[in-house]
């Protein structure tokens, strides 16, 4: 999953804006300074607490490669859990009625799920996340 970030010329460094993502801004002294950043960035923003309620954006596929816009890959985990959360807070779902949608025995094996550092998913509950949300966009995590 990648979002894109238009890079800014500064006399002094450089700074970037998320596209898709009003509000995520990052600068640097340096190119690699300025590209860990908007990996820092993206990654904040998107790990939200799991009592957030915010549903940020999906990446847009459609921008165009110039030399200003850099894309930014967003970590498998976190990748993960925010589509996860994004999913079920479209649904209009809580984590409780996620868990038994799910089939799971406690609210935190599901919660785990939705959160970073713990979002490795089995094949098991990719399965139960698939049959329980048809329109999970599993394709954004490859």
């Amino acid at each position: 999953m990648n979002y894109h970030f238009k890079i800014h010329k500064e006399k002094t460094g450089f700074w970037a804006e998320c596209l898709e993502i009003p509000g995520c801004l990052t600068q640097g002294d340096s190119m690699n300074e300025l590209q860990a950043n908007m990996q820092e960035a993206l990654s904040l923003i998107l790990d939200e607490p799991e009592d957030s309620k915010i549903i940020f954006p999906l990446p847009n596929s459609k921008f165009k490669r110039i030399k200003s816009v850099k894309e930014i890959s967003v970590e498998p985990n976190i990748a993960f859990a925010f589509l996860l959360r994004r999913s079920r807070l479209q649904k209009g779902l809580t984590q409780v009625q996620m868990k038994e949608k799910l089939h799971y025995k406690s609210l935190f094996s599901y919660q785990k799920l939705e959160m970073s550092k713990y979002a490795n998913p089995t094949l098991k509950s990719l399965k139960r996340i698939k049959d329980a949300l048809p329109d999970f966009p599993f394709q954004l995590l490859l």
